[in-house]
């Protein structure tokens, strides 16, 4: 015998889907919550109606047939006895009345002979009494109306219902015209009454069974109405996922055929315009790097000339006019920075072009640090907290880039001491770089990992690219990890680089050996950023922090 599929965990997959279905339909039910309560309504004062005309109709019928038959009685039987009749004749007249085709209880009341009242009833000693007669009724019986106008005769027939112990009973007296006994009748309403009970359950039923009707049939409606729109969420979501050839099928002619047709239009228009976007974003990137490989062969011709003209300022041999040597000296300066950028922009493509790839090595965190800030000449200007022995397989290079443009970045913009510390959370390897500076504007915050953002509209120009901070940010990325800004509590800016300790688990893409990494990117370290050995001041340019990004 094999258990039924799916067990308990089956069942409450199930139970937690359609709670699921539920929470996320709402207007389902609050469309089968209407439909259903608009029905009740409906049903109940139907229903209510209905009981209350049936009961005014059942209750009359029933007493207009026994008063009718009362009355009747009174006049043949009543009506028949002497003017002072004795015990027993009033007794069997009672009797004989109480006969009739409706089967009451009759009380006949007549002054005796004596000044003693006689009674005769139907329903010998403990039958229908006096004291069960209300004396209210009994009041309007004996009282004497005046004759004239509309009023025909001095004595009436009275009728009222009452409650007995939860029965219903009609109670009716009148007494003869002329002179004789006075008459009392009782008659059970017990039948009328379980008959009304009977069509009470029967609308009640009918009431329940409108409900479950109007309860399907809300579904159905929901069901009809909600398809198109849950289509269309699906849609929207599908559109939102960048499935732009999205379309939804339209038929109909109603307002949710002319929303999907408003849909389809949207979603054709956001594509044509996601395309015409992607189009121009690729020739821009494809003019940056065609330009930025176009001015890497006159660069290198032109760095070789500065080069030789720096040497020959710094070796003082007087071969160069004093009145042309700052020229000269701007000439290198410019000459280094155009470099840099070009090599940035040629980095930039390759990280937007998703060819930028990782050649992982074991690296002892410490050295890799002291050997980035030595290369630099900031060791006077930088404080390093980081143990020997913290290893970590990943790229030397792009982690140089990373450092060097953070490490620059707080000694240009943020002061001295600079302090850089490195510790081990989990899996990760984290190190905090912090500046001695006033710390980073709250609105500059967000954007100092953008391109070419500057923090401050009056220097449009500076010594850095712009691009070294983004450029740090993506050699993270392409780590598996990140990189942080924030303002300390003590002051000052802390930038917090976090990378996996083994790149390689994470699956980030890798060259096949350093060589091929070289070739690709026919640079060395020092042309990733703004901050590379070969850049003179170092990181500084990096334009990041709390001047610009």
């Amino acid at each position: 015998m094999t258990e039924a599929r799916g067990g308990p965990r089956g069942w409450a997959a199930r139970r937690t889907g359609s709670l699921s279905r539920l929470r996320f339909t709402s207007l389902r039910l609050r469309l089968v919550v209407v439909f259903g309560l608009v029905a009740l309504t409906a049903a109940v004062s139907a229903s209510g109606i209905a009981y209350w005309l049936n009961r005014e109709a059942v209750l009359t019928r029933a007493q207009d047939a026994v008063l009718r038959d009362f009355q009747q009685e009174m006049q043949n039987r009543a009506g028949a006895l002497p003017a002072e009749p004795s015990q027993d004749e009033l007794q069997r007249a009672a009797m004989q009345m109480a006969g009739s085709s409706q089967r009451f209880s009759v009380l006949l009341v007549s002054p005796g002979t004596n000044g003693r009242t006689l009674y005769g009833t139907s329903g010998g000693i403990n039958g229908f009494a006096l004291e069960d007669v209300p004396a209210s009724l009994r009041r309007a019986v004996a009282r004497r109306q005046p004759v004239g106008g509309v009023n025909k005769a001095p004595y009436h027939l009275y009728w009222q219902r009452v409650d007995d112990h939860g029965t219903p009973f009609l109670v009716a007296g009148t007494r003869l015209i002329g002179g004789g006994p006075t008459g009392y009748m009782e008659k059970s309403l017990e039948p009328e009454a379980k008959d009304l009970n009977s069509l009470a359950w029967s609308l009640g039923i009918a009431t329940g069974l409108a409900l479950i009707g109007s309860a399907l049939l809300a579904q159905a409606a929901a069901t009809t109405v909600l398809k198109p729109v849950h289509r269309l969420g699906v849609a929207a979501r599908r559109l939102g996922e960048g499935r732009l050839d999205t379309r939804l099928q339209v038929s109909g002619t109603d307002e949710l055929a002319d929303l999907s047709r408003t849909f389809n239009k949207a979603a054709e228009a956001l594509e044509k315009r996601v395309a015409d976007m992607a189009a121009r974003d690729e020739s821009s990137r494809r003019f940056v790097a065609d330009m930025s490989h176009e001015l890497r062969t006159p660069l290198t011709a032109i760095t070789a000339v500065t080069e030789v003209l720096e040497e020959e300022l710094d070796a003082g041999a007087g071969s160069i006019d004093p009145m042309i040597e700052p020229a000269v000296r701007l000439v290198v300066s410019e000459t280094r920075r155009l470099n840099d950028l070009v090599e940035n922009l040629m980095e930039v493509t390759r990280f937007d072009a998703g060819t930028a790839r990782l050649v992982l090595d074991d690296v002892d965190i410490a050295d890799q640090i002291t050997a980035c800030i030595d290369a630099r000449a900031w060791l006077d200007a930088v404080e390093l907290d980081a143990e020997r022995g913290i290893h970590a397989r990943l790229d030397p290079r792009r982690l140089d880039v990373i450092l060097a443009n953070l490490i620059g970045n707080a000694l240009k913009h943020g002061g001295s001491p600079v302090r850089v510390a490195v510790r081990i959370d989990g899996d990760d390897l984290v190190v905090a770089v912090r500046d001695g500076g006033p710390g980073i504007p709250e609105d500059v915050l967000p954007h100092v990992f953008d391109r070419f953002y500057k923090a401050s509209a009056s220097r449009p120009r500076s010594e850095g690219s712009g691009l070294g901070l983004s450029i740090a940010m993506e050699n993270a990325h392409i780590h598996g990890g990140g990189i942080n800004a924030a303002n300390s509590p003590e002051g000052g800016a802390v930038f917090t680089l976090r990378l996996p300790r083994d790149v390689s688990r994470t699956g980030e893409p890798e060259a096949p050996d350093a060589v091929d990494e070289v070739d690709e990117e026919g640079v060395g370290s020092g042309a990733d950023a703004d901050a590379g050995p070969n850049s003179g001041s170092g990181s500084g340019t990096s334009g990041a922090g709390k001047g610009e990004a």
